[in-house]
């Protein structure tokens, strides 16, 4: 598909029309595409993800405050950190497939750029700048509550699942210990993928893989919620 196409294809998707479609190729051209074309580092897209990181920051804020009125403000400083933090970012990202608009050089492409959550979450946020510039605020907040504001609950109970689960089998177990175990490795060096199982005491209750442990546990983990709350009724804990 040509650049043209997959830029008005993303403009679909996303359910915006840029009047200047340059901002969008900005928004999704990465640096290592730039220096291998020896193009001005300026049209890289780092400068929309400055500006984007701002709008969402102000957006989210917004939203916090007038829907969670009896919160102070360091739980919704912590709130807002997770929402605009890269996993959560690179989550909401992959979920209308941002990853595959991405413009990189050869050398990102071949190496799994476009698995890396760093580059997703910071082409996320140039998105965000580039509807902001083309279109203002109002569309630019309403993106942001169509693919990052919506169903935080559920994003939470992802981002937040080993802590979700320690405190859920403490509750429900009294004492014992979770222990997750690295069970496998797959892939080349560049694009490896883990494997893990969290065990409560010797018995398995979640499995999960990633690209990094971290978020292999973070799989695991989030699976054994799901186990907890069909096998035993834990909604009430989460």
């Amino acid at each position: 598909m040509s650049k043209k196409a997959q830029l008005h294809e993303l403009q679909q998707v996303i359910g915006y029309e840029f009047k200047n479609v340059s901002l969008l190729e900005k928004a999704m051209t990465h640096s290592s595409y730039i220096n291998e074309h020896h193009l001005e580092k300026k049209d890289c897209n780092e400068r929309l993800e400055f500006l984007g990181d701002a709008v969402l920051e102000i957006v989210s804020s917004e939203y916090l405050y007038f829907n969670y009125p009896n919160e102070l403000e360091g739980k919704l400083t912590r709130m807002r950190a997770s929402i605009v933090c890269e996993p959560t970012l690179d989550f909401c990202a992959r979920t209308f497939d941002l990853q595959n608009y991405l413009i990189l050089g050869r050398g990102e492409e071949t190496t799994g750029g476009r698995k890396r959550p760093s580059l997703v979450s910071d082409a996320l946020e140039a998105l965000i700048g580039a509807i902001y510039l083309d279109g203002g605020f109002e569309p630019a907040k309403e993106f942001i509550h169509r693919f990052v504001l919506n169903d935080l609950s559920q994003k939470k109970l992802f981002f937040d699942s080993k802590t979700i689960l320690q405190e859920i089998v403490q509750k429900e177990e009294g004492s014992g210990h979770l222990t997750y175990q690295l069970i496998g490795e797959t892939g080349p060096d560049h694009d490896k993928l883990f494997h893990v199982r969290v065990l409560f005491d010797t018995k398995e209750i979640g499995t999960g893989s990633g690209h990094t442990k971290k978020s292999a546990e973070q799989q695991a983990a989030y699976q054994a919620i799901l186990h907890l709350k069909k096998e035993q009724g834990l909604d009430e804990c989460i």
